[in-house]
C-alpha cells in the first residue's frame, strides 16, 4: 500500500505533524462459512427427510445444520459474520430435517410392524387351515374305515354303485372227500352277494374272501367234491346280481366268532371287513 507523502516542508524522517492520523485500519473478513454450511447441510436434510426411502440419511446433515446455524447466529450477534439471515434458515432447516428423520422411522417401524403383523395372521390362518383340513381329512377317513366295518348281513357300496353283502356264516357239512378241513373242526359257509348299481361293468379278479376265526388266525380255505362252492369270477354287468359262496375250517375253540374281508380287486378298492358270530 502506498504510504501518504509528508506535507511540504515536513522531514521524510521526522515525527509526524500535530493532528496527523496515518492511514485508516486494516478491517477483519466476516466469518460466514459456517452460516452457508449450516444453509446447504439444512437443504440437504430437508430433501434426504422427504424422500421416503432415505430419511435415515437425513439425521446426520440436518443435526450438522442445526449446530453450524447456532454457531453462525452466534458469530453474527457478535459482528463476526454478516450472513444471519442465511443461518438462521440454515437452523431452521435443520431442525426440520431432524423432525422428518424421526417422522420417517416412526413410520417405517409403525408399516414395518403392520406388514409383520399382517403377515403372521396370514401364516396363523394358513397353519389354522391346514390343521382344519388335516383334521378333516382325519375324520372322513376315520369316517370311511368306520363304514368299512360292518356286521354280517351289513351291505357296504362302493363309489361306483357296486354293492357287496356278506351273510351270516352258516354250518357246512363237507362230504367225504375233503382239503383243507381237520376232523374235529367246524366247517361254515360264507355267503357273498354282489349286486352292480353302476352304470359300468365290474370286473371280479380277486373274489376270494380272507377269513379268520376268533383267535384272528387265518382260517384255512375248504374244497370238497359237492360243488356247492362259488367263486366270484368275470365281469358283473351293470343292474345284474351274483352270488359266492365259500367254505372255512376253524378250529373248535375259535369257531363262535369270525372276520370276513373281500374286494373285488385289490388293486382298485378298499377291503370291506364284516365280523359276527358264527351261531
Amino acid at each position: 500500500m502506498t504510504m501518504p507523502a509528508p506535507p511540504s516542508g515536513q522531514s521524510p524522517w521526522g515525527p509526524p505533524p500535530a493532528g496527523f492520523q496515518g492511514p485508516p485500519p486494516m478491517m477483519a473478513q466476516p466469518r460466514n462459512g459456517l452460516g452457508v454450511a449450516a444453509l446447504v447441510l439444512g437443504i440437504a436434510g430437508v430433501v434426504l427427510g422427504l424422500a421416503v426411502l432415505l430419511f435415515w440419511m437425513s439425521w446426520l446433515p440436518a443435526l450438522l445444520a442445526l449446530v453450524f446455524g447456532i454457531v453462525g447466529l452466534g458469530h453474527a450477534r457478535k459482528g463476526l459474520a454478516t450472513n444471519k439471515g442465511m443461518a438462521l434458515t440454515g437452523l431452521i432447516l435443520g431442525a426440520v430435517g431432524l423432525l422428518l428423520a424421526v417422522g420417517g422411522g416412526v413410520f417405517t417401524v409403525t408399516k414395518v410392524t403392520e406388514i409383520t403383523d399382517d403377515v403372521r395372521a396370514e401364516v396363523e390362518s394358513a397353519e389354522a387351515s391346514a390343521k382344519a383340513s388335516a383334521s378333516a381329512e382325519a375324520s372322513a377317513s376315520a369316517a370311511a374305515e368306520a363304514a368299512r366295518n360292518l356286521e354280517f348281513g351289513e351291505t357296504y357300496t362302493y363309489e361306483n354303485g357296486l354293492k357287496i353283502t356278506v351273510s351270516k356264516p352258516q354250518p357246512y357239512v363237507p362230504d367225504d372227500y375233503v382239503l383243507g378241513h381237520a376232523k374235529d373242526n367246524k366247517a361254515v359257509q360264507v355267503t357273498v352277494i354282489a349286486v352292480n348299481g353302476g352304470t359300468a361293468k365290474v370286473d371280479f379278479k380277486t373274489g376270494l374272501p380272507s377269513v379268520s376265526d376268533a383267535d384272528g388266525a387265518d382260517a384255512e380255505l375248504l374244497i370238497d367234491g359237492s360243488g356247492r362252492q362259488k367263486v366270484l369270477t368275470g365281469n358283473l354287468l351293470p343292474g345284474k346280481r351274483s352270488v359266492g359262496k365259500y367254505a372255512y375250517s376253524l378250529p373248535p375253540g375259535a369257531a363262535d366268532r369270525m372276520q370276513v374281508e373281500f374286494s373285488p380287486d385289490v388293486m382298485e378298492y378298499e377291503d370291506a371287513v364284516w365280523t359276527g358270530p358264527t351261531k
